[in-house]
């Protein structure tokens, strides 16, 4: 969590914060996924986290892929700006967000595959092992990959 989100939330208490959020999909070159199992809710989904005040959507979902994964993504593409319903979330300790998700994939990259305290689990998967729990605020995008659908994607 940065500064941003602990100032407003001094300010807003637990109403809803519109945030921002980077996330990549890492495919390799067997056509895999890379999805983690977060530390924090025992779910899966793709590696990311939020835009921080000046920063890049580029640079924000370099920078959370290398902090979860210990990768280094190159040549993103735009996979897809996601939004609407699904965008609304309350957390445990009651903090509701709507958030506006950036969504990369990225065939290129390299560094060796080792998770932080955010990741329980990482591995890659084919589309037809996809594992239970998916994120329910991340299955919008993983399905729109599972599916083929051509990006860029705008919901």
């Amino acid at each position: 969590m940065n500064d941003y989100i602990k100032t407003m939330r001094a300010m807003i208490g637990h109403e809803t914060l519109l945030t921002v959020g980077c996330g990549a999909i890492i495919e390799d070159g067997s056509g895999r996924i890379l999805l983690q199992k977060r530390s924090d809710y025992g779910v899966w989904g793709i590696p990311g986290g939020l835009l921080e005040i000046g920063e890049t959507f580029e640079a924000t979902v370099k920078r959370e892929v290398f902090e979860e994964t210990g990768l280094t993504i190159h040549e993103l593409e735009l996979f897809g700006v996601y939004s609407g319903e699904k965008g609304y979330a309350q957390y445990e300790n009651g903090d509701q967000v709507f958030s506006v998700q950036i969504i990369f994939i990225s065939r290129k990259f390299d560094g060796v595959l080792l998770g932080n305290h955010e990741s329980r689990e990482l591995d890659f998967f084919h589309k037809t092992t996809i594992p239970g729990h998916i994120n329910s605020h991340q299955a919008p995008f993983i399905t729109d990959w599972l599916e083929g659908k051509e990006p860029p994607i705008i919901k």
